[in-house]
């Protein structure tokens, strides 16, 4: 059994039994067996150096795109937007560790005249996960823009990633199972700071006017699928505004699900799930889950569908 005790020199918190549903947007969610937050990434390695092999291993980051279930996430969760949160450049070259949020990744580009990321400020996410879902919007995605990514194994073993290896794809990537996303790099080019801020500011304004924003959410819960939208596919399906006990499907944009202030993480799954068979039985399109579902299930709700989360 796991215990602090096994490990020596760390300097971030690790703590067992830890609340996870205030790490996400959704505010739903069991606890973590145990919740480690790194100081910085040789903090990260000392962990991983030092874990048994057979611990599982979730990383966290703004939770922004992660629904955990009542159950909670057995193993170790590792809270990467906590402290891994640095950011620095060279000419139009940004470093970003794995817990900067995506829209200071943008900001922080923008001061320093670097153009071609401004779509980074409107995907409410990390760049770990942003590489991890290939994440992106109004056009553009990480794989437009990532030269490399560094990780970690499970053994503490550092690690360079290309696209390449990544194989990014619409909403997917291959990262090694084993492996922490710790940073990853980003090319922008030349360009002016006030076009940049004001074509950043047109995002925002054209999400706010789209998107359901200051709620409960997880974003983007169905991956496009073919070309199509998911909005329109739950729409045609008469989803909007269908509801599964503290949960609802958003009438401004109904790929968005709702926690209307007491919902469980079984209801926000299972409402998906309603949506998925609607759309099904309409026009036959089966669509995949973006969010990623983890941790543990508690009776009487029943996994369907593929996953998406790595636990």
């Amino acid at each position: 059994m796991l215990s602090a005790e096994r490990f020596s020199g760390l300097k971030g918190t690790f703590l067992p039994m830890a609340e996870l549903a205030g790490l996400t947007w959704m505010r739903v969610g069991g606890p973590a067996d145990w919740l480690f937050s790194p100081q910085d990434i040789s903090d990260l390695q000392t962990f991983l150096k030092q874990c048994p092999a057979d611990v599982q291993l979730t990383c966290l980051g703004a939770g922004s795109n992660s629904l955990i279930r009542d159950g909670g996430i057995a193993g170790v969760v590792i809270h990467l937007s906590a402290f891994l949160t640095r950011i620095k450049h060279n000419d139009t070259v940004i470093h970003a560790e794995a817990g900067c949020a995506d829209s200071e990744v943008a900001r922080y580009a923008a001061k320093a005249g670097v153009g071609g990321l401004e779509f980074l400020v409107s995907i409410p996410g990390t760049i770990g996960g942003g590489v991890i879902m290939n994440a992106g919007c109004y056009g553009k995605e990480f794989k437009d823009v990532l030269i490399d990514a560094e990780g970690m194994t499970h053994s503490g073993e550092t690690v360079l990633l290309t696209p390449k290896d990544l194989q990014l794809s619409y909403r997917r990537s291959k990262v090694p199972e084993d492996v922490v996303i710790t940073s990853a790099r980003l090319r922008g080019q030349p360009a002016d700071q006030t076009k940049i801020r004001a074509t950043m500011k047109q995002m925002l304004s054209n999400r706010a006017a789209s998107q359901p924003v200051g709620v409960r959410t997880g974003g983007s819960t169905f991956a496009n699928p073919d070309g199509r939208k998911a909005w329109q596919q739950i729409h045609d399906a008469g989803c909007r505004g269908m509801q599964r006990g503290g949960a609802r499907v958003s009438e401004k944009h109904c790929n968005f699900l709702i926690n209307q202030g007491n919902a469980t993480a079984a209801d926000i799954e299972q409402l998906g799930e309603d949506v998925r068979a609607a759309v099904i039985a309409h026009s036959g399109t089966e669509l995949r889950w973006e969010i990623r579902r983890m941790g543990r299930l508690t009776p009487p709700q029943k996994a369907t569908g593929a996953e998406d989360g790595r636990t």
